[in-house]
Parts: structure tokens; C-alpha cells; sequence
């Protein structure tokens, strides 16, 4: 148990170590302040904290390893919001009974952490450890909402304008959540910090845009109705986790049932075994290190995962199922039959686009006269797509390099397709191997 605790530790870069230490620094300041001044209104800071818990307790993991807590995000904003606990709490002509509510910003944040911390404790219990950096950053973005807004509450504004600050307020955590989480994933898997932007917008602004409303509907909701109203507006982001909890369910299975059928070759001996795990974790890397968004290296995953599966149509096995050393009419052979198996599926046609191309050779815009006549010939005359390029340079190293460790033999690789590029592989492709590869640790 404590190898596995360090190798995730050891896991943490600068960036995730830096969030968590400066979350850590405001729970300890946000705890020591309360321990002192003491819990002010205690039964409303204990249904709030209960929700955050169960918030918690019901996390998920959305595409891309995203562990998101929608329920637990918008309670603990909601509480930062909150401006009064029921029209009884306020005095006449009051507006909005902004005088009701009475914790601070360091409470907010020390209910916070307390609900995060109980919440987790099941997760615990059953060896799923937190993600301290994914804690971290929605504590992180609570503590902006409270700071911001908790002294807006005593200047008594007309609540039309409370509400404007509200929004405004919100949306700068959501801006401040998604710079972070780009950040620490660009750094993480060595992306271009605006291809990760875009990523982290794509993938958490539907999920950010439910939660901050349901912040808001939280806080003012409250305000009007009492505590009563937390069960009623808590449904829509239940509704709402739940549809991303089964979005992100059908895209594990797909992967899962990808990764299953590309060791059909390997176990009917077509090819040597890992080879198609191979091919997809350096095309990935390579589509990472060439910009690729995070929806293109899906389905470069896919394409590379189940570029062999057309060799299953072979009389006879390539020898080591090395489909570098067959020749190119072989090789379109197989990727043609390999991309009608993936087109049957019915929802992966860009992907059998992909494998179609991926045996087509590299062209600078001109057809060679030795394949002016060949079936197919027009389209060699387009380069392949890019992810098709990819797959094509990862296949070609992996075939000749397999799962050798020897740093000459693959260094005497990549020159082979140095050699050939700019004629069947992509020279800028061929880089973008060779400093994928150069990151690899030594043995």
C-alpha cells in the first residue's frame, strides 16, 4: 500500500504540487479562523456541509480522466452566494435579506473542506484514492466565489444587482477553473496550453454553465424560501450529473470494447503481442506533440488500436505481422478490409476513414508515375490525414522496433524513415517520433 501511495505521489507535477499546497494553505487559515471565532449559524453550515459530502461521495470521471463533483461544486458555491436564510431573516423592506446570512468567506471554506474530507472517507475505505489535485482545484475555485462575494453581502445592494455580481462572480470561477485545470493537463501530458484550453472548454462548459446555475438557484432560492428550497433545486444538476455519468459511461465502452477487439489479431497470431497497445500509446503522444484536440487523439486512439484488424482476412500471417514489410497493394489490402470491419459498427465511419488511409503513402501534392496507373491512385495523390500519417510512422517503428528497449536499434529506426520521408512517411510526422521517444526514460 505505501509503494502504491508514493508511485501516485511521484505522479504529481509542479503545477498539481503548487494547487495543493495552496488549497492546503487556505483550509489550515480558513479552520484556524473558525476554530477561533467560533461556527456561525451552525445548523445551516451543517446542511450545507451534508450536501457537499454527498456532492462528494457521488463524484465521477468524465472523458479525458476528468473527476468532476457537480453536486458537491454547486453546493459549496451556493453557500458562498447565500445572502439570507428566508424572508423571516430579514427586516422590513430589506432587500433580498442580505443581513441574514452571517458566515465568512473562511467559513465557506472551511465547510467546504470538512465536506470534501467526509465525503471522500467511503472512497478511502474502499482503496479509491482522491484526487488530491481534482479536490484541490474545486476548493480552489469555492474560495474565488467566497472572497469575491461574501463582502459584497454587506453593502446591502438592490437585489438586482446582487444578482449581476452573482453572475459575474461565477463566471469567473468557471474562467479560473477551466485556466487551471488547462494548466496542470498541459503540463500533465505535455500538450500546447492552447490546445488544452480548448480541450477543458469543450469538455467542462456545459457541466460548469448547470453547476454555477444551480449555485445561483441554490443561494436565492434559499434566501426566499429557507433550507427547504436546497432539496427542491438540487434536482436539475442531479438530473444533469446523471446524463454526463452515462455520456461518459458509453465512451468508456466504447474504448473498452476498441481495446478488446484489437487483441483479436494478437491472440489469432496475426500479430506479435502489445503491438496494437503500442501503436496507440505513441500515436497519441505524437498527435499530442503535433496539436492535435482532444477529440481528434480519441479517435486516433481507435484508428491505431484497430489499424491490423483487416490482417485477420490473410490466408497466411505476415511474418511477425509486420505489415511494413509487405507490399503496398498488401498493405491497402489490409487497411481497405480493416476499415469496412469498422464501418460495420455504424458510429465509427471517421475512424475507418482513418485506417483506410493510413497504408496510403506520404505525397507532397504529386503523383508518382509508377503509381499513376494503380487502383486508388487519385487519392494517394492527397496526403492521408493527418492522424492517418500518424498511424502509418507509429506502425513502421513499431514493426521494426517491437518491444526491444535498445535505444540503437530504434535510433537506427528512425533514420530508416528519415530516408524515407518526405516520399511514404511525413517528415514532420517522423520529428515528432523521434521527440516522443527521446522523452522515454532509459532502462
Amino acid at each position: 500500500m505505501g509503494a502504491r501511495d508514493r508511485a501516485a505521489w511521484q505522479t504529481l507535477d509542479s503545477g498539481q504540487l503548487l494547487l495543493i499546497a495552496t488549497a492546503g494553505l487556505f483550509v489550515v487559515v480558513a479552520v484556524t479562523q473558525v476554530a477561533a471565532a467560533g461556527l456561525r449559524q451552525s445548523d445551516v453550515a451543517i446542511i450545507f456541509g451534508v450536501l457537499i459530502a454527498l456532492g462528494e461521495l457521488f463524484r465521477m470521471v468524465m472523458p479525458g480522466n476528468r473527476e468532476v463533483a457537480p453536486i458537491a461544486s454547486a453546493g459549496a458555491m451556493g453557500y458562498a452566494l447565500l445572502v439570507g436564510l428566508g424572508p423571516e431573516g430579514a427586516p422590513p423592506g430589506a432587500p433580498l435579506g442580505v443581513v441574514a446570512a452571517e458566515h465568512s468567506s473562511l467559513q465557506v471554506v472551511a465547510v467546504t473542506a470538512a465536506g470534501m474530507l467526509v465525503g471522500s472517507l467511503p472512497h478511502i475505505a474502499v482503496g479509491r484514492s482522491p484526487r488530491l489535485d481534482a479536490m484541490a482545484r474545486r476548493l480552489f475555485t469555492v474560495a474565488i466565489v467566497a472572497l469575491c462575494f461574501r463582502p459584497v453581502t454587506s453593502l446591502h445592494l438592490a437585489w438586482q444587482l446582487l444578482l449581476a455580481v452573482m453572475g459575474l462572480v461565477v463566471v469567473a470561477s468557471c474562467f479560473t477553473d477551466v485556466l487551471i485545470a488547462a494548466l496542470i493537463r498541459a503540463e500533465a501530458v505535455r500538450a500546447r496550453f492552447g490546445i488544452a484550453l480548448r480541450d477543458e472548454i469543450e469538455a467542462k462548459l456545459a457541466l460548469c454553465a448547470a453547476t454555477s446555475a444551480t449555485a445561483m438557484l441554490i443561494a436565492v432560492a434559499t434566501t426566499a424560501m429557507g433550507e427547504a428550497a436546497l432539496l427542491i433545486f438540487t434536482v436539475p444538476i442531479l438530473v444533469t450529473q446523471f446524463a454526463f455519468r452515462r455520456y461518459a459511461g458509453i465512451r468508456a465502452t466504447y474504448l473498452q470494447t476498441v481495446r478488446a477487439l484489437s487483441r483479436v489479431t494478437e491472440v489469432g497470431g496475426y500479430v506479435e503481442t502489445g503491438h496494437s497497445r503500442r501503436v496507440s500509446r505513441l500515436a497519441v503522444a505524437m498527435g499530442r506533440e503535433l496539436g492535435m484536440s482532444e477529440e481528434e487523439l480519441l479517435e486516433l486512439e481507435y484508428a491505431a488500436l484497430m489499424h491490423d484488424i483487416g490482417q485477420l482476412s490473410l490466408r497466411d500471417p505476415i511474418p511477425g505481422g509486420a505489415t511494413v514489410l509487405a507490399s503496398p497493394t498488401e498493405q491497402r489490402r489490409i487497411a481497405e478490409l480493416g476499415a469496412e470491419v469498422i464501418k460495420q459498427t455504424g458510429v465509427l465511419d471517421r475512424v475507418a476513414h482513418i485506417v483506410r488511409l493510413s497504408s496510403h503513402p506520404y505525397r507532397t501534392g504529386r503523383e508518382t508515375a509508377a503509381g499513376a496507373g494503380e487502383p486508388g491512385a487519385a487519392e494517394q495523390a492527397v496526403p492521408p490525414p493527418l492522424a492517418g500519417r500518424i498511424i502509418k510512422v507509429a506502425n513502421a517503428y513499431d514493426d521494426l522496433v517491437g518491444d526491444s528497449a535498445d535505444r540503437d536499434r530504434g535510433a537506427a529506426v528512425l533514420e530508416r524513415l528519415r530516408l524515407d520521408s518526405a516520399a511514404e512517411y511525413d517528415p514532420t510526422v517522423v520529428e515528432a517520433l523521434g521527440r516522443v521517444v527521446d522523452r522515454r526514460p532509459r532502462p
